[in-house]
């Protein structure tokens, strides 16, 4: 039994807030918290289990009796407190409602529960003022008056945004405890924009991003660790981060000729004997100019990729032109690769010197697998900033192999990165990750995207993985025969 199931939901709020949810379940005493920045649609996700706004497709099946408390409900309370005050125009005296009278509206006074009452009177500190005018309360007294009364209703799903806004150290230490001894017969929606806030007991955690349910998970025994992932997701998505800038003394050139396209391939094909994986191929790359390529298994993502790094034999019977220089005009590979950074599942897998993590974004500068150069300052503090900018920077003197797969793949990232290659590429990088660790990747590669100087070339196959900020499309099938 489900008290919550949404399905394939498309609902709107007002003229604008768009919010999808693919698949959402809160069973009884399935506690749930809804975390995501401003504007993601934490407070719309609430308010639509909570029966608010306008369902245009799908399935909302919601079976309990709901206490709900938002900022909105709290503004029109006070504007219905208001609209009271303009009754002298009828020549009628205003009496002001008091703040017991709206605590203890809609209750029978038969079924009140006194050691509640008492409960929430005390967390609340209700008493001083239970004869006060509400408009008398300040904002902070409002909020309190509107999770006691929620709390006094004891409904089985008990809804509650951003409860402890506005609330002193002291009351939300025992609103806490007093949330937690409902917990094992009241089930709880929270939205919480501090990740700091949520409860021991929460079962479940979904995460919000633009209208969109983006993650979420059950709990088993990893709360800390689930929130962990959830800070650092956190991080890198915020609009406000900044890339580490180039080091002074090792960092990739700019290209010989900056009018010139970085890459240039021209009817390029790749066959081997009476096998063509794709032919026909005319692709430009200009500075700044960020691609996600996609296609199929077997369709030649990878051979493409190799062809611009030179790691295929057939860059050399094809006309290509990378950063410069014309494929087989005397070049050496490692002209090429200079101007290059590199992440994909076989280099990571294939990654297996045990160095530090500040090691292993140093090697960057060197083009090599571990460090075995001294690095400068300079080099030192800015690899420290790649790991921060993670939120990695507290595990800087961590083994590599001792991190999670996901967290391996942003630091390898980083070491890609560290020395601002003019062409990025990333060949399947979310290839074995799960859902959080693929989300946490996607949004550095965003923020490449949007802050760097350095043009992406972004390989994968799955839709969903698509960046925002990469606004140009290679299908390779179109190139298949």
């Amino acid at each position: 039994m489900s008290l919550v199931s949404l399905q394939n939901c498309h609902a709107v709020f007002g003229d604008h807030f768009h919010l999808n949810i693919d698949s959402l379940t809160i069973k009884p005493l399935q506690h749930t918290v809804v975390l995501g920045p401003n504007g993601s649609g934490k407070s719309a996700l609430a308010a639509f289990i909570a029966q608010q706004g306008e369902l245009l497709a799908g399935q909302c099946q919601v079976d309990a009796d709901i206490a709900w408390v938002s900022v909105e409900q709290q503004q029109a309370l006070i504007e219905a407190e208001k609209q009271k005050d303009c009754a002298d125009i009828l020549d009628i005296i205003p009496i002001p409602t008091t703040v017991q009278e709206i605590l203890l509206e809609d209750l029978n006074p038969n079924e009140i529960d006194q050691g509640l009452l008492q409960r929430v009177t005390e967390v609340f500190a209700l008493s001083g003022m239970l004869q006060r005018p509400f408009r008398a309360l300040s904002t902070g007294e409002t909020r309190k008056l509107l999770l006691a009364k929620a709390l006094l209703n004891q409904a089985e799903l008990l809804i509650l945004d951003e409860p402890w806004d506005g609330l002193d150290t002291q009351a939300c230490a025992d609103f806490n405890g007093l949330l937690l001894d409902i917990s094992n017969q009241t089930t709880l929606v929270l939205v919480l924009n501090r990740v700091s806030e949520v409860p021991s007991f929460c079962q479940q955690l979904v995460l919000m991003q633009s209208g969109n349910l983006q993650w979420q998970t059950q709990i088993e025994g990893d709360l800390v660790e689930q929130l962990t992932h959830i800070k650092q997701l956190q991080h890198m998505q915020q609009q406000s981060l900044v890339l580490p800038v180039k080091d002074g003394d090792s960092f990739a050139p700019h290209p010989l000729d900056s009018k010139k396209p970085l890459v240039k391939l021209t009817n390029v094909k790749v066959n081997y004997a009476e096998n063509v994986v794709f032919s026909g191929l005319n692709w430009t790359i200009q500075p700044q100019q960020h691609w996600q390529v996609t296609g199929p298994n077997g369709s030649g993502k990878t051979c493409l990729l190799n062809l611009i790094t030179g790691d295929h034999p057939q860059c050399y019977v094809n006309d290509i032109f990378v950063f410069g220089y014309q494929r087989g005009s005397g070049e050496s590979i490692w002209q090429i690769k200079q101007y290059i950074g590199y992440l994909s599942n076989a280099f990571h897998l294939d990654y297996r010197v045990n160095c530090s993590l500040l090691h292993v974004v140093l090697s960057g500068f060197y083009d090599s697998i571990g460090l075995y150069q001294q690095a400068t300052k300079n080099q030192i503090a800015l690899a420290e900033q790649w790991l921060a900018l993670m939120a990695l920077e507290k595990q800087s003197a961590t083994p590599f192999q001792e991190l999670s797969f996901g967290d391996q793949r942003l630091v390898l990232l980083a070491r890609a990165m560290v020395k601002h290659p003019a062409l990025l590429i990333l060949d399947e990088p979310c290839n074995g990750l799960d859902d959080i660790n693929r989300l946490k990747v996607l949004a550095l590669i965003d923020l490449l995207a949007r802050e760097g100087s350095t043009t992406l070339l972004y390989v994968n196959h799955h839709l969903e993985d698509a960046i925002p900020s990469i606004k140009h499309h290679l299908s390779m099938n179109d190139y298949n025969s």
